[in-house]
């Protein structure tokens, strides 16, 4: 099944309190899972990888293609190579995203303008908001 991934990680002060979003939808866009986690204090690239990570662990249950769309210009150049990894702290996430990307017979990930990942975003921030 084709899978389409929002993601979205959120920090409050950077480092500070950090939450996920994520929406996992088919091709057609119907909703598959959505989730808004808090992860305690990190910073906002930290959160958006984990929120990617978060995501991948849910879509691998559910098909063997997928797109990842996110608003991190820098996570999504990173994973395609166009970016090196300069931050140590990222480096063994961004491996760990590889790796899970790697199980998918394809795996592409888009930068999307933030007003196409509202959905993500308002789930990251709501799970701030409850903590």
């Amino acid at each position: 099944m084709n899978l389409i991934l929002y993601t979205d990680g959120a920090a409050r002060g950077n480092p500070g309190p950090a939450a996920i979003g994520i929406v996992l939808t088919d091709a057609t866009g119907k909703q598959i899972e959505a989730i808004g986690e808090a992860i305690g204090n990190t910073t906002n690239n930290e959160a958006e990888y984990r929120a990617l990570l978060r995501g991948l662990e849910v879509a691998v249950k559910h098909g063997d293609e997928i797109e990842i769309r996110t608003d991190s210009e820098l996570m999504a150049r990173q994973l395609n190579g166009s970016y090196r990894v300069k931050a140590e702290h990222l480096k063994p996430l961004h491996e760990q995203a590889r790796r899970v990307m790697a199980k998918f017979k394809s795996a592409k990930i888009a930068i999307i303008p933030r007003a196409f990942n509202k959905r993500a975003d308002a789930l990251a921030n709501q799970a701030l908001d409850r903590k």
